[in-house]
């Protein structure tokens, strides 16, 4: 399996490569050069497996010779053997049409230890055939981070350097980051938003100062194989419901764009999906752009979904890419025309391709608040406002009353109890395994949202630039 650039100018790599690289060396994204599918009859033998080896029989073809099978689903029992609940995402039932998929089971209670806790373990894995050490820089908005760490803290020839915007991020998505004190961990809170540290992350990427000194890799949703394990839960929540018989709908809490483009994967590798909808609270440049074709960025408004405060979705690359015909000099043109207005106009291709499987909504407070009432009054669940915002989305979507509707639940209620208990007047409390996350002592350094001084704390700070 090799893998592509979205904008055309990197040299194709292997899984191992891009695992390692992250962000192409063009500013792109990768993706597989074609897709593989699976026929339906393949699909229902899948049916019933444990989560590991529906893992790796899933993610097998995109890995190519970068691992055996039998490592890969070594990997996969390790990575899935740290999960609360032995389904890994295991699948409520609301109501007669509902159903929540838990994607927070995990060490950090988000849907992001699903891909996360893999992607540590892959990157011990071909770091130790290389005898180089790496450098991540990532970017988060809340849950990324504290699942990257934990996924790497203490482990070998591995540094992390995660930024979040300060004040942007719960009290426990923050503590779950900060209170990690293992050496090869280092926080850094900047003045801004998110998408103000996700630019500053991407320009690193490209930054002889920086690329020169250290081998740096990236955790967030740019780097593939993140999202290729993201690919796994659609298949083990339509073959409960179904599948690949019955066709069953998803609605995705949306951000990045990367979970719900792990579910256009999953359609593409021939799991039949009904509809993708692309959840959005007030800041949605997605839902505008998926309504009526414009990608145009404005400021971005702190809501009480912060992981969802984007208005810059960078994984949205990959469908323009994929739906405009695969041509990565016209979409580099595309790009860097958004990159330098913040503003574009989605193709007639680009259109064409995204409608026929995906739609979206937008929730604002409100909409939020009454869908984890709803929940919780009606079907005895309580919800995180992110996963609220899709069960909005999912309650008021025009699709046919027999197809399941399975809406991600993308992190635990607890990470987000003021929230919560403003909107059920119920204050969900932390899991047990979480420990005495609000005793312990927090670490991480402010810096303001200024990219030279960010970079520089990287360089001066990173194991790997000293001698």
């Amino acid at each position: 399996m090799r893998y592509v650039s979205t904008r055309g100018g990197a040299e194709p790599l292997d899984f191992e490569g891009v695992t390692l690289a992250g962000l192409a060396s063009d500013g792109g994204l990768y993706l597989p050069e074609s897709w593989p599918g699976f026929s339906n009859d393949e699909i229902a033998a899948m049916r019933g497996l444990p989560y590991a080896e529906l893992a790796t029989r899933v993610m097998m073809p995109f890995v190519g010779d970068s691992l055996t099978q039998a490592e890969l689903r070594d990997l996969c029992e390790r990575a899935y053997g740290r999960f609360a609940h032995a389904a890994v995402t295991p699948l409520t039932q609301l109501d007669e049409r509902h159903w929540l998929l838990e994607l927070f089971h995990g060490p950090t209670l988000a849907f992001k230890d699903v891909a996360l806790q893999l992607l540590g373990r892959l990157f011990e894995t071909f770091l130790a055939r290389r005898d180089t050490p790496l450098t991540i820089v990532g970017a988060t908005s809340g849950d990324t981070g504290s699942a990257a760490i934990d996924a790497v803290a203490g482990r070998e020839n591995v540094e992390i350097f995660m930024l979040h915007p300060a004040g942007r991020v719960s009290d426990v998505q923050r503590r779950q980051m900060t209170t990690v004190l293992a050496p090869n961990v280092h926080n850094i809170a900047i003045d801004g938003s998110f998408d103000d540290a996700q630019a500053m992350v991407k320009r690193m990427f490209a930054d002889p100062a920086l690329t020169g000194t250290l081998n740096i890799g990236a955790v967030n949703s740019i780097n593939w194989a993140r999202l290729m394990a993201q690919v796994v839960y659609y298949f083990a929540a339509a073959l409960q419901l179904g599948g690949p018989e019955r066709r069953v709908a998803f609605s995705v809490p949306t951000g990045n764009f990367g979970d719900v483009f792990a579910g256009y994967v999953a359609a593409r590798m021939g799991l039949p999906i009904e509809r993708l909808i692309v959840a959005t609270n007030v800041n949605d440049i997605l839902h505008r752009a998926l309504s009526d074709g414009d990608y145009s960025a404005g400021e971005v408004t702190p809501t009480a979904a912060p992981s969802m405060d984007i208005q810059v979705s960078s994984n949205f690359e990959r469908l323009l890419f994929d739906t405009g015909g695969r041509d990565g000099s016209a979409l580099a043109t595309q790009m860097q025309g958004f990159e330098a207005d913040r503003a574009m106009r989605l193709t007639k291709a680009q259109r064409e391709g995204a409608t026929g499987l995906f739609g979206s909504a937008r929730a604002d407070a409100d909409a939020m608040s009454g869908a984890m009432r709803w929940a919780h009054e009606q079907c005895g669940e309580i919800v995180d406002p992110h996963t609220a915002i899709g069960l909005h989305a999912a309650r008021t979507a025009e699709i046919d009353p027999d197809v399941p509707m399975v809406t991600l639940a993308t992190a635990h209620p607890a990470k987000f109890r003021d929230a919560v208990e403003r909107a059920t007047g119920s204050r969900p409390l932390l899991p047990a395994r979480v420990g005495d996350l609000f005793g312990r002592e927090e670490r991480f350094t402010n810096l303001p949202g200024d990219y030279d001084m960010v970079r520089d704390f990287v360089v001066e700070n990173a194991a790997g630039s000293r001698g």
